[in-house]
């Protein structure tokens, strides 16, 4: 066993392919429905919203697509990534499990999502777009997609959820200096953003809300596209070049994951770790459990439903087969911004409905312990949303030091928490809660879809 504690793979490693795990699922996603008809969609169905690439991406059952060159060519401002074993994690732990990390928080915008906004914005590129709508949460997401637009020339407008606009300021000041607009959701800029503010003046925004007003934007102007930072399929897809690229490294390191852990919001993070492991286990029957970590504040996969819903709050998305609250569902207003979102990508979905993966979800005051403990062991501080998937890592390898078992955990650490201080802020300063939605919030949010049900 090596007793390296980096390691980097050269730039030409950068893969080549993006793999698309729907090729292998023995169980394909269920078809997107009309908004309207309630009627499976086509490809043409999504034009108004996003350029013909990416739509066949999202349909695709090819399992690898290739990644153009002037993308790589971009990616290796930052990629490949490197890979950390956790030893002085480990040893804190006192733990016999063997702790890795990928680590995206080397990107310019400090975390996984440009993996997808540079090949969003390039495909919009060659098709001529000029200006791109989308929203964010934490503002990870808005970050990547103001750098990506910025590089190929293309206006960037963002709606940014209310609570985290005035929780990360600095967050909008990156968007700024990238040249994007950014815009505190609900906003009066939008027939959506109007209807919210008239029923909830103070309302603190969801992410569910932020897309129905980039959604309205770029369906109600010909010169815009809308591009999502998570859920999608093609969006999951380009994530892929993370578990690519550390399956060389696990190699490296002479080492295979028995766990991987991810945070998970739409998707995008979970599968841009798990998907090139969880190909082994589809097609070659090998043993990994892959867990997707979200927070007791938004379970939609840990205590939702599983139907028909929308990917907006007002309903202006088609209908996605997804693990859900009910999108009216508004979050409470905890940290972690990426992860306040009320539905599930439809093939993390469809994995976990067919036993294929797990979920868990962990409370905001056990995820700021994780981090901390981390930190103090490794050196980085990660995003709010990372410290999901370290808490079930710390979980898991305290498990084996009682069970006194040896097994190899590997975690994605999505991003750095370098703008999240405030956080970290009122972490320290005894402000943050515990908070888990009770069982009748539960089934009031639930009883509000009123989505087609899925046939058992």
């Amino acid at each position: 066993m090596s007793e390296q504690t980096k390691f980097v793979l050269p730039e030409r490693e950068i893969p080549e392919q993006w793999y698309n795990i729907v090729a292998d699922m023995p169980n394909k996603p269920l078809p997107p429905l009309h908004p309207g008809t309630q009627q499976p969609i086509g490809p043409e169905a999504l034009t108004p919203l996003f350029p013909m690439e990416l739509i066949k991406q999202e349909v695709s059952q090819d399992p690898w697509v290739g990644i153009p060159e002037e993308v790589r060519d971009i990616y290796k401002l930052w990629r490949p990534t490197p890979l950390f074993r956790a030893r002085q994690l480990e040893k804190a732990l006192d733990t016999p499990a063997k702790i890795y990390y990928k680590y995206e928080g080397v990107s310019p915008a400090g975390s996984h999502k440009p993996n997808t906004a540079v090949a969003q914005a390039y495909y919009n590129k060659m098709e001529g777009v000029k200006r791109i709508t989308t929203e964010t949460g934490a503002g990870q997401w808005g970050s990547a997609l103001a750098f990506a637009c910025n590089l190929f020339g293309i206006d960037c407008e963002v709606y940014m959820v209310r609570i985290s606009y005035e929780q990360k300021p600095y967050r909008k000041v990156m968007m700024n200096t990238w040249g994007a607009q950014v815009f505190s959701s609900p906003t009066n800029r939008t027939e959506a953003g109007r209807k919210i503010l008239a029923s909830d003046p103070d309302s603190p925004g969801s992410l569910g809300i932020a897309i129905s007003e980039a959604v309205e934007v770029a369906a109600t102007n010909d010169d815009a596209k809308y591009s999502l930072g998570s859920v999608l399929n093609h969006v999951l897809m380009h994530q892929t070049v993370i578990g690519l690229e550390a399956l060389k490294q696990m190699e490296m390191a002479g080492d295979f994951p028995d766990i991987i852990v991810a945070p998970f919001g739409g998707g995008s993070n979970f599968a841009g770790i798990s998907f090139p492991f969880l190909r082994y286990k589809l097609t070659e029957g090998k043993q990994i459990r892959a867990i997707a970590v979200e927070p007791t504040s938004c379970p939609k996969l840990t205590r939702g439903v599983f139907r028909y819903d929308f990917g907006d709050t007002v309903g202006m998305t088609p209908l996605l087969p997804m693990y859900t609250l009910g999108h009216t569902f508004v979050p409470a207003k905890i940290h972690a911004g990426g992860l306040r979102y009320h539905g599930a990508g439809v093939i993390v979905s469809q994995l976990l409905k067919d036993g294929i993966i797990e979920a868990q979800a962990i409370d905001q005051l056990e995820t700021f312990e994780a981090g901390v403990t981390f930190a103090r062991a490794e050196g980085v501080i990660p995003a709010p949303e990372a410290n999901h998937g370290i808490a079930v890592a710390i979980r898991e390898a305290l498990q084996a030091k009682e069970e006194g078992k040896s097994k190899t955990i590997l975690f994605n650490l999505c991003g750095h928490g370098n703008f999240d201080m405030s956080a970290y802020e009122a972490y320290f300063a005894g402000k943050l809660q515990r908070h888990e939605l009770t069982q009748e919030e539960i089934d009031a949010a639930v009883a509000l879809i009123d989505t087609p049900a899925i046939p058992a």
